[in-house]
């Protein structure tokens, strides 16, 4: 049987783990930023930000995306169930985790952690990569989920209520582990990358403004004293005068 037709989960949990997010709204397509990326939790479904109006009063969660994957904040998903050995990961300050699994990596090296349930690769001491992963693993080996979702009977959108739910490009979801040359895969890759070009754009940077410093230390200081030192210091040598042959 499906994980997501078994009558242990609630109705809103699989709504929100099914449900196509970031679709143009229809009653709103004619409007500017018209993407489905709230969820309403009352009614079970998705809506744009200009549909917000008669859901004031309901509980409502951010969807946030990257790389075509749904995401949405830890501190949020841990108001409505436990997301305990789910990994998270940092973006824009704020920690979030996936809603569904995503395709699998090539394995880590130096790591043989993976998902329970995709076998994604994770780091210690994670077990799910995902909440679905999660959901699926607790039905499978207790066969309820009861004792695992919270309630919850406020939640509210913690932006002004416009935001894309885009992430910026200095958002890093997989977490660089020094002992490791890979983390997540492809996503890992970007973050290491753009780690990578920041620190060593830094350091240009400090060893380019150092430089005129180092350069006037150690330049002669031409005193009266000095001058024709630094004049003979200059001069070139003149042409090689041949002694006479007898």
């Amino acid at each position: 049987m499906n994980m997501l037709e078994s009558t242990q989960l609630p109705q809103w949990l699989i709504a929100l783990l099914t449900e196509k997010f970031f679709n143009a709204c229809i009653i709103h397509e004619d409007a500017k930023k018209n993407e489905k990326n709230v969820f309403c939790l009352d009614c079970c479904e998705c809506i744009c930000p200009h549909c917000l109006s008669p859901h004031r009063s309901h509980r409502l969660l951010q969807i946030r995306r990257y790389v075509y994957h749904d995401v949405i904040r830890l501190c949020d998903a841990e108001k409505l169930l436990d997301c305990a050995f789910v990994q998270s990961y940092t973006s824009n300050s704020a920690k979030v985790v996936f809603l569904n699994h995503r395709p699998k990596t090539r394995p880590c090296r130096g790591s043989s952690n993976t998902c329970i349930i995709c076998e994604r690769g994770l780091q210690d001491p994670y077990l799910f990569c995902s909440i679905s992963c999660k959901v699926e693993h607790i039905l499978k080996t207790e066969g309820k989920l009861s004792k695992y979702i919270y309630k919850c009977d406020y939640m509210t959108l913690s932006e002004p209520g416009l935001d894309d739910g885009q992430m910026t490009p200095d958002t890093i979801l997989e977490p660089v582990d020094s002992g490791s040359s890979c983390s997540g895969g492809a996503v890992g890759e970007i973050g290491c990358r753009t780690v990578g070009c920041t620190a060593t754009t830094e350091v240009v940077r400090k060893k380019r403004s150092t430089l005129p410093a180092f350069r006037s230390a150690f330049q002669p200081v031409c005193g009266p004293g000095s001058e024709m030192s630094v004049s003979m210091m200059n001069r070139r040598k003149g042409t090689p005068q041949r002694s006479p042959l007898y």
